[in-house]
This record gives structure tokens, C-alpha cells and sequence, in this order.
């Protein structure tokens, strides 16, 4: 037909006056007779009609038309109507070309002789561009009868009951954790006053129990691929930690759940526990576990102690529990309590409030609290392989009662006469009393870990012998007992010089030492704090320290340095010790020369720099280096392939820990360097971890280019890695200020005469307060007291998210909305003024499940629900009607407002005093006018005007302790202000926060007010521009319960339509990208609304979905190099068009 000469048959609708009383229609249709290719014109009053279509096609196959032009309304409109009537006639629908004279022309245009001039150029140009029209042909596909419905609320649910009532399958996605939307808040429904649980709950439980309706909640669609009638839709389904299979909802796990969070089901004016369900009633009857990301403290540990699990436990005075859990990853809770240097105080989130929460004294509680004789000691099932750990020290004891508890047959041997490393020889007993120490070591070693004392590697045992005896692995872990020297002349022969790490292990083991009167410590670490305190101790001498830096440059804990100054030890900042004085072959002095702050070093803190001349001399008989230490690794020779770092460290696989020698693994200082207990806690860990995969074969190296990414390990992470505050829960803005505990110290005075403990433990009632100071920040803190009760099994605390693809013909969107949060806007002290309660948060106070248990209740100042109102302000159009926020009505806002006057006085008592400030009532439904006189005889003080401002600043006595609102009586004509107990805002109905995401992954268009477009208001209210996705309740626009249950079954009618046809038509007027012009660039492909564009890597060219398309043309319009085209709207059409204009 394209060599035919067009016949054109040309029509002209009067639509009623909407065209004719601007363009003259008859001069218009005079005109089209002179074009070229015109057969027929005609003009009628509604050419849409039958009589209308009846003409199109009788011209057709009487006059042989093969292009017909109309102009009329929209093509969107009515489209459609006159592309079948061409269809019915046996002319290709694709043939047919329309022009807008309405909207373009008659309904913008006011001079009537310029519409009929412009009219008659839109219709040149649509005959023109007819011309060029090629003949297209749609194409069948089968239709899968599935449905998916997106959203469980009331919408949702009724689409879901009536797809599965006919005997199709529906699949009902909702992405909170239980069905039930809004509604399930509401108390009464207006205006019948019906309970809304009565009418929802029923509902819940019929899609629960519809064999044909598959619920999948706490999940999310990700993505929508196919075309109407063959949708593929994934969906998350996020981990609910709990088993829905299993799970009873007996609530037990509740029960023992020791965190409380804000409940949002009850807009956080109640708590619920971290662990449970939106409402009792909730479907499905699952309980599910909130978690967010892990706890600041915990991340920040490197031996990833669950710090807010044990926290939380001590605040239920749990305190064997909490022992417990503290021991899953460090055995010396009691160590860890007293010289844990508390990296995760640093990352507390309480500090934002007034302080960090005071971890390590809350360990310490826990540790001292237990009984260590009692504590529990698992049946241990033995295994073959023996496992040899040199060094007793926290590294060594840690690995190897981890590895113990995996069932290996443990010896640890140690040098010394005594186990316990550093922690035995370099931490006094007022830090760390032996007691407490010796009584975790015989703790671990109580699960049948041989210790063998006095036995130096290298020396007494070898590697070669440990192999000879049947060792399968051996974890290296000394210490750094050696002590890095001055350098200065007469160190090493002097008397009076000792080195601070002999000097700390002769008092810790109870040698004798005579410090002489006066003593220099040179360093500011915490061993020379140590020895400084010992110093002090030890006999009656004055004790100084000297510094080469500044205060706030030392390493020492500031608790160590201010437990110093408190004992009157002095300390000599920016100094360096110079020169050794001696007489008789002994320490007279220390010559030392003042220094000043210069450039940056490698560690990033300023170089001391000696100020020349500023030499000076201090007497003193005893000086006790302590500068730093080092690990004897003498024996390494003894162990060839061993490699060893550049800064005499051996060097291990980050990950495992293993060395160069397979089957040997080191850990603690002689890999890290001189390090915290925790850290070797935490490498101890790791080793064992690292050997247990070792002798099982289980490969777990990562490659060795691997960064670190701070997420947290099995084994905790750097405690120098600053900690992203991202995915935790809210702090609420009402918490407290609070101080934090205050840890008793004995006075120095006294603590100066003996080396009893400096700290005491916290009192049950401080340990208990300071728990209670806990944000919670992982919501869970993953404590395990619930799976202790759940006799069902069903808690996985590991459970992972999955995917699941569903097939489907049609789709429903059923999303719902949100209202207005009202904190921007200052003027009506939402958020300032305990009293002022958003509408969702009275229904919930006026629901017998709420936090009030049904009582309208008024706040204190500590927010508690005390006492009910005396007088009520009602406040209508927060957010609605209004420039600055939404330009619409939200239609349910009157009526659910005149509900709440009904029910204040119902509840609280007909003499409640209630205003309802109101800009217009719109009481538009069946029984809604009659509600509204009801209200009126019960006695609310309507007043017409919006309030403009709320304060609680009085003018007079009687306004004293009230909130004012502040608004002009518009039938009155003057300023009114009304003191009221309590105040109502009537937040507007907004399109969900997520609506724009969601119209991506389903190619569904949304309006200037962010609700989902319909594909039109009228003709195809349901539908969207996607064919086979559908739209029902407040996804769509605001709607009271009736019209949503309305839509909803009208939405489930369209798509139940689609299944009883069996098989779809799918439009040609789509694009295509010809790959040999494209060039791969991708432009088109974040560019499609629909998405539809996807690219073939195999051939580096963009590809049509020709299924999804909807052939808007954004494509071809950004393509570069011209590759994207669309079908029915070629360059030839587009030109002749505009040519047509002109």
C-alpha cells in the first residue's frame, strides 16, 4: 500500500460547543477539501459516538480510505476509540493519524479567527505527516493468569481476596511485616464508627487462609521484567531472623528480650522489645527481630565482644548470661574490666547525648558478679590432633582455649615460673589484682589445657621436638618482655639504672627492689606510668617522669596519667634525658635539655626538638627507662623458612595468622608489635580460628591485595578504624541527660601505701543505672536469650535475605501513602509541646491496643501519659491545602477530625470542651453530612479559620499552663485565642516516600503531587501508561475506606479480565536501536522511563525490550549517533508534520 496514492478521509468533531464555540469546524472542513490526497471531509457534533464511527468505517469501505485524519479531543482520550473503528473496516489502525484541536486549540485560544487558523494548521500537519504512516502489526502473546499485588493494606488485601476467590493465583507482597496498612492504627472508622480492628482483622485472616493467595511479607519488588501478561517479578525478602515456618508466635522470646525499642506502630509513643510483632493480631502471626547494623562499641572492638548484648543483660540483672556472652569472645572478662584500654567508649553513641557509656566498668561488674568456680564448662569432645602454643601470656591463653573448646588436645608452655605473660609480670596489682587474673587462667586451663612452666623455646623445646611429639600446629605468641635501652653512656653499668619491664616483673612476682629516694621514669607510655606508680609504692621516694613531648602527645591512658598526678608524681614534659651522671660507679643525676614541638613525624605527631642551651641537671639515685619494648625472636634461627619482617616481627597471613611454615601460626606482640591485652585477646582468637581451619583443610585466605572493607569479622576489627555512624537506630530526641557513673577510687593518700586495687567495682543499683544509658544502637544486641526459650527452634539469628522470581500476567500496585510528618512546620509545636499529637498518633491513643490501653490521655513533662484533657483543639489542613506543602484536599482530613470530636467526648466525657478549626467542611459522602450535625449537637465549638500559630506563652491568668491556638474566626472577623489541654493536627495524606522508586521498577509515571498517575482520570482510572499494571487506593490519589475497597475490587476485575481473555495485543509503536550505528555509549538506557533498554555485553550494542516498551521516544532523542529510532515516528513522519504547520 505504500506505493498506493493516499486516499484520505478527514473528520472533524464539533464535541458538543468544546471545539465549535472557538474554531469554525465548517470552514475548517472546507479547507481540508482543497488539500491534496483528500477524499472525504466531514464534520459532526460527537464523531466518538456510534454514529460518529459508524461514518469512519462506511467511508472506508465505500470510498476505499486507506489514511484517516481526525481532529478532535486527545489522542490519549480517544486514541484508541478511533484506531479500532479503522480496525473494524479493515483498514490498518496504524494508518490513522489524530490532531488535538481541543486542548491544543479551542480550550487555549480565546479570539475565534485565530483558533480556526491555527486548527487549520494542526490539520495540515497531521495529513502531511499520514502520509508517511507505515503499516504496522501488533503482536499476540498468551497471558499468565498469576497476579501480583503490591501492598497489604486494605486495598491490597480486598484485590488479593477477590483474584483469589475467582481461583487464581495471587501473590500478596507487603513490605512491613504484617498486612493490615493504616487502618489497623485507626480506632473507629468513620462514619459509622465501626471498630476498625473488627472490620480489618476479619479481612487479614481471609487472606491468610485463601489457599490461592500467597502472602510474602517483610519483602520488597526489586525489579519488574516482561510485558502485560508475562510480567517476571523479583522480589527481596528480607531475613526476619525468625523461621515464619516454625514460628508459634507464642511470644516467649518476647518475654526475655532485654531491649526495648520505640514502637512505631504506636508512632513511638509506647516500647516494644526488639524481638515481637507490629500488634497482637497481627498476619503473619511471625515474630520478627529488628536489627540494624552492629553496634558502634562492638565494631570498634577489636575482639568483636557483643558490648551491647551484655550491656543489655546486666540492665535485666542478668548477669551469668552476661558473663557468658562476654566469654564467647575473650576469656579474661575480669582482665579486660580493669585494663582494657576501651576503644568501643570511644565509638559510644551516648556521646552525642551528654557521655560514653562506662563499658569497661560495666565488664568488670560482670566479670566480678560471677562466680568463676561455678562457671560452666561444656562437655568437650576430643579430637586427635594436639596443638602446642608457646607463651602463656593473653595470646597464647586465648588461642588455646578456643582451640580447646573445638575439641584439641592443648599444651601451652611458658617461660616463666608462671602463666599470664604481660598481664602476670606488667600490670601492678592496684590495676589488676592477682587474684582476679589467677582465677581466669585456672578458669581456662579447667577445661583441660596442659601448662607446662619454666620451658623456653628454643632452648628447652624446639620446633623440630614439638614435632617429633606429635604436634599438628604450633601458635608462637611471646611477649615483648625486653625493653628498649636510652643509649645513653653508663646505662648498662651503672647502678641505679633498671630497665622498667625487669623492675614491673621483680615487684609483680614479689622480688626485692630498692628504688633508692629519687627516681626518674623516662617515657610516657602506660609501663612507665606503671612503674612510676610502683615507684611510688615501693618505698618513700619522690618520683618524677620525663617526657620528650607534651601532655596531650603521651600514650599512657589518661586515666593512668591522672591516677599519677593524683599521688604527687611529678611530670616533666618536653624534656630528653641527655646524659647519665654517676659517682662512685653509681647514679648521681640526669642531665636533660628541654625540647620544643617541630615538623610531623611518620606517626603523624610532632618531632621534639632539643632547644640548645637549655641543659639542666635533676639529683636522683634511680633511673628506670621505659621507652619501649621489643620480642627476643633469638630462637628464630633455629626455625629456617621462617620469614621475619624488616621491624623483627614475624610475618603472618592477615586473615589466618599462619606464617611461612605451614603448620605454624603466631600472633600477639611478635606480630603486632607491643600491643593491648585486647588486641592480643583478639589475635588469639584469630590463631585459633586460623589453626582450626588448617587442620581441617578449610581454605579461608583472602587475596593478599584484599583491603580491609570494616565490616565487622568473626574476630572484631582495628581499634584505630574510625566507624561509619550509618544504619543505626534513631536517637530519640527526649532522652535525658544523664550523668555517667562515677567509678570510687581510694584516696591517694592511702592507695600510695599498699597495692590494693586503686577502682572499685560498680554497686548492682550504678551497674544497673549506667546499663539503663544504653541507645541500643543495633536495635538486637543479639544477646541469645531468645533462642534459649524458643522451644520451636525457629530463631536464626544468620538468616540471610533471599530472592524470589514470580511469574505473573498483570500486576496491582496497592502501595498506600503516607501523612505529613508536621515538625517543619514551627508554627504549631509539633515536637516542641509534649501535647501536640499528629492524627495517627490520637488514633492510636484512642485504640484499646494503643499505649494508653483506649484512654485519652494527656503528657507530663517527662512524657507519661497522666491524666485526660479538660478542653481539646482540633486543627484541620496540616499540609493540606496549603502552597508551601500540598496544594490538595486530602479528603478524609474533615471527617476523621469530626470522628475525633465524637470520640473525646464519648471517652473523656461530654463536658470535654473540643474546637474544631476548620477552613471548609467537606462532608462529601453517604452518612457524613449527618455525622457532622451529629457533632454539632454534641456540643464542638466549630470555628472557621486555620489556626496560624500554637504557643504555650499566655496573655492572662486563665491561658496560664495551657497551649494556645492562635487563629482568625473568618464569620466573625477577628483574632481568637482558644487555651486548650491538648491539640490535634490533621497531617495530610502524602504520597509515600518511596513512591519515586517505586514508579521506576514499574514503569509507572507519577503527578506534580507524587501520587501514581493514571493512565486517564476518566476513561482508564485503573490503569497506568504500563499496560497490565494497575492502581487502587491512596497510591493514587487521597481516598476515604469505601472508595479504596472499591477500587481495590475494581483493579483485581481488570486483571481477572486480562486472565479470561487469555492472550494480549502488543502495539508496534515502539523503538528499536539498529546495532550497527550504535556505539555502545548507554545513554539510553538510564534514560528510559520503562525500563526497557538493556545491553548485550556479547556485542557491546543497547537492545529494545520490544515487551516493555512503550515508545515514548526518549531514546531516540538522546541517541548521538542516531541508532535509536522509533517506529511510528520516523524522521519522514516528523518532518512532514512540522512542514504541514508551516
Amino acid at each position: 500500500m505504500r506505493f498506493q496514492p493516499c486516499r484520505i478521509g478527514f473528520y472533524i468533531c464539533h464535541c458538543g460547543l468544546n471545539i465549535a464555540s472557538k474554531v469554525n469546524v465548517e470552514a475548517v472542513r472546507e479547507y481540508v477539501e482543497t488539500l491534496e490526497g483528500i477524499i472525504v471531509s466531514r464534520d459532526y457534533k460527537f464523531m466518538c459516538s456510534e454514529p460518529g464511527q459508524a461514518m469512519i468505517e462506511k467511508d472506508i469501505r465505500e470510498l476505499g480510505l486507506n489514511r484517516v485524519v481526525v481532529a478532535s479531543c486527545s489522542p490519549r482520550l480517544h486514541g484508541k476509540t478511533f484506531m479500532e473503528a479503522c480496525r473494524r473496516a479493515g483498514l490498518n489502525p496504524y494508518y490513522f493519524q489524530m490532531s488535538s484541536v481541543r486542548e491544543q486549540v479551542s480550550w487555549v485560544t480565546e479570539d475565534e479567527l485565530l483558533a480556526t487558523q491555527k486548527a487549520m494548521h494542526l490539520v495540515t500537519a497531521a495529513i502531511q505527516r499520514v502520509k508517511f504512516h507505515d503499516h504496522l502489526e501488533t503482536k499476540t502473546s498468551g497471558v499468565n493468569p498469576n497476579v501480583v499485588i503490591v501492598g497489604g493494606g486494605i486495598a491490597g488485601m480486598q484485590a488479593a481476596i477477590d483474584v483469589g476467590n475467582s481461583g487464581h493465583k495471587a501473590y500478596l507482597i507487603e513490605k512491613d511485616t504484617t498486612i493490615g496498612g493504616h487502618m489497623l492504627q485507626f480506632d473507629k472508622t468513620f462514619p459509622t464508627l465501626d471498630c476498625a480492628a473488627c472490620i480489618g482483622t476479619p479481612k487479614m485472616v481471609e487472606v491468610g487462609q485463601n489457599p490461592n493467595i500467597e502472602l510474602l511479607s517483610f519483602s520488597e519488588v526489586t525489579n519488574v521484567s516482561g510485558f502485560i501478561g508475562n510480567f517476571t517479578v523479583d522480589v527481596r525478602q528480607k531475613s526476619r531472623y525468625i523461621n515464619q515456618n516454625l514460628c508459634t508466635g507464642c511470644g516467649e522470646c518476647a518475654k526475655v528480650c532485654p531491649v526495648f525499642i520505640p514502637n512505631p506502630w504506636d508512632m513511638g509513643m509506647a516500647q516494644r522489645k526488639a524481638i515481637g510483632r507490629a500488634f497482637p493480631q497481627a498476619i503473619p502471626i511471625t515474630y520478627n527481630i529488628e536489627k540494624k547494623q552492629t553496634a558502634p562499641c562492638r565494631l570498634t572492638c577489636p575482639a568483636g565482644i557483643n558490648v551491647q548484648g551484655y550491656i543489655q543483660l546486666v540492665k535485666q540483672k542478668k548477669y551469668d548470661q552476661a558473663f557468658r556472652l562476654i566469654m564467647e569472645k575473650a576469656p579474661f572478662p575480669g582482665v579486660l574490666g580493669r585494663v582494657c584500654p576501651h576503644p568501643c567508649e570511644a565509638e559510644c553513641r551516648r556521646k552525642f547525648v551528654d557521655a560514653p557509656i562506662a563499658i569497661k566498668e560495666l565488664k568488670r561488674f560482670v566479670a566480678d558478679r560471677a562466680s568463676l568456680e561455678d562457671t560452666y564448662i561444656p562437655e568437650i569432645l576430643d579430637r586427635e590432633e594436639k596443638i602446642a602454643v608457646i607463651g602463656a601470656g593473653p595470646a597464647g591463653l586465648t588461642a588455646a582455649y578456643f582451640l580447646r573448646l573445638k575439641g584439641y588436645r592443648v599444651t601451652v608452655f611458658e617461660k616463666l615460673s608462671v602463666p599470664g605473660g604481660m598481664l602476670k609480670t606488667g600490670i601492678p596489682d592496684y590495676r589488676l589484682p592477682s587474684d582476679v587474673l589467677d582465677g581466669e587462667i585456672n578458669t581456662i586451663l579447667a577445661h583441660g589445657i596442659n601448662l607446662v612452666t619454666d620451658t623456653a623455646f628454643g632452648k628447652d623445646i624446639t620446633f623440630e621436638s614439638l614435632e617429633k611429639e606429635g604436634f599438628d600446629a604450633l601458635f608462637l605468641s611471646s611477649g615483648a618482655h625486653e625493653s628498649l635501652t636510652l643509649g645513653l653512656e653508663g646505662e648498662a653499668s651503672a647502678k641505679g639504672v633498671m630497665d622498667a619491664i625487669s623492675f614491673l616483673r621483680d615487684v609483680n612476682l614479689g622480688c626485692k627492689t630498692d628504688c633508692g629516694k629519687k627516681v626518674m621514669i623516662v617515657g610516657g607510655g602506660n609501663v612507665a606510668i606503671d612503674a612510676a606508680r610502683c615507684a611510688k609504692r615501693t618505698g618513700n621516694c619522690e618520683v618524677t617522669i620525663i617526657y620528650r613531648r607534651t601532655r596531650q602527645e603521651m600514650p599512657a591512658y589518661e586515666e593512668e596519667i591522672t591516677g599519677a598526678l593524683e599521688e604527687n608524681i611529678e611530670i616533666l614534659t618536653l624534656t630528653t634525658p641527655a646524659k647519665i651522671i654517676t659517682r662512685d660507679g653509681r647514679v648521681a643525676g640526669i642531665e636533660c635539655i628541654k625540647n620544643k614541638l617541630g615538623e610531623k613525624d611518620d606517626s603523624g605527631r610532632q618531632r621534639p626538638v632539643n632547644i640548645l642551651g637549655s641543659e639542666f641537671v635533676i639529683d636522683c639515685d634511680t633511673i628506670i627507662p621505659a621507652i619501649g619494648q621489643k620480642t627476643d625472636l633469638s630462637w628464630a634461627n633455629s626455625m629456617p623458612g621462617l620469614e621475619i619482617t624488616s621491624f623483627n616481627r614475624i610475618k603472618t597471613h592477615p586473615d589466618t595468622l599462619q606464617t611461612s611454615l605451614e603448620n605454624v601460626f603466631a600472633g600477639g606482640d611478635m606480630v603486632t608489635g607491643p600491643a593491648t591485652v585486647i588486641e592480643a585477646i583478639a589475635q588469639g582468637r584469630k590463631a585459633a580460628t586460623g589453626i582450626d581451619n588448617y587442620i581441617n583443610k578449610i581454605q579461608t585466605h583472602k587475596d593478599d591485595n584484599d583491603i580491609y572493607n570494616g565490616k565487622e569479622t568473626d574476630h572484631g576489627n582495628d581499634a584505630n578504624q574510625a566507624v561509619k555512624l550509618e544504619n543505626y537506630s534513631e536517637i530519640p530526641s527526649n532522652t535525658m541527660v544523664e550523668e555517667r557513673v562515677c567509678v570510687h577510687s581510694i584516696d591517694p593518700e592511702q592507695r600510695v601505701l599498699s597495692y590494693e586495687e586503686v577502682e572499685a567495682t560498680l554497686t548492682e543499683e550504678q551497674a544497673v543505672k549506667e546499663a539503663q544509658r544504653c541507645l541500643n544502637c543495633a536495635t538486637c544486641c543479639e544477646c541469645m536469650e531468645c533462642m534459649s526459650v524458643c522451644e520451636a527452634k525457629a530463631i536464626d539469628h544468620f538468616m540471610k535475605e533471599k530472592t524470589v522470581q514470580l511469574q505473573a500476567g498483570s500486576i496491582i500496585l496497592a502501595t498506600g501513602y503516607d501523612t505529613l510528618e508536621p515538625t517543619p512546620m514551627k508554627q504549631f509545636g509539633y515536637g516542641r509541646f509534649a501535647n501536640v499529637f499528629s492524627a495517627l498518633e490520637f488514633e492510636r491513643l484512642s485504640n484499646a491496643t494503643g499505649p494508653t490501653g483506649g484512654k485519652i490521655l494527656m503528657r507530663d513533662k517527662n512524657n507519661e501519659f497522666v491524666k485526660p484533657p479538660e478542653s481539646v483543639a482540633i486543627v484541620h489542613c496540616i499540609g493540606s491545602r496549603d502552597v508551601n506543602f500540598h496544594e490538595y484536599c486530602s479528603r478524609v482530613c474533615c471527617m476523621y477530625a469530626l470522628k475525633y470530636t465524637h470520640l473525646i467526648k464519648e471517652k473523656v466525657g461530654h463536658d470535654t470542651k473540643v474546637y474544631d478549626f476548620y477552613i471548609d467542611m467537606r462532608c462529601f459522602g453517604e452518612g457524613y453530612e449527618e455525622f457532622y450535625k451529629r457533632c454539632q449537637e454534641e456540643g464542638t465549638i466549630f470555628i472557621r479559620g486555620k489556626v496560624a500559630q500554637i504557643t504555650d506563652k499566655p496573655d492572662k491568668p486563665s491561658e496560664q499552663g495551657k497551649l494556645i491556638a492562635i487563629a482568625e474566626d473568618t464569620l466573625l472577623g477577628e483574632l481568637v485565642r482558644v487555651p486548650v489541654d491538648m491539640i490535634i493536627l490533621c497531617t495530610a495524606i502524602q504520597a509515600r516516600q518511596d513512591a519515586g522508586d517505586v514508579g521506576r521498577v514499574f514503569g509507572v509515571n507519577q503527578g506534580a503531587d507524587g501520587f501514581f498517575l493514571e493512565e486517564h482520570p476518566k476513561l482508564a482510572p485503573l490503569n497506568t501508561a504500563t499496560e497490565g499494571v494497575f492502581l487502587c487506593g491512596c497510591c493514587q490519589k487521597p481516598m476515604d475506606i469505601p472508595d479504596t475497597v472499591s477500587q481495590a475490587s475494581g483493579a483485581a476485575a481488570k486483571a481477572l479480565s486480562l486472565a479470561a481473555k487469555g492472550r494480549v495485543d502488543i502495539a508496534p509503536t515502539i523503538s528499536f536501536i539498529d546495532p550497527d550505528v550504535c556505539v555502545g555509549c548507554k545513554s539510553c538506557i538510564s534514560l528510559c522511563p520503562y525500563s526497557a533498554i538493556e545491553f548485550d555485553d556479547r556485542r557491546l550494542v543497547s537492545v529494545v525490550n520490544e515487551a516493555v516498551c512503550k515508545g515514548c521516544g526518549s531514546c531516540s532523542g538522546v541517541c548521538p549517533s542516531g541508532a535509536a529510532q522509533s517506529r511510528h515516528f520516523t524522521k519522514k513522519q516528523i518532518f512532514a508534520e512540522i512542514s504541514g504547520i508551516f
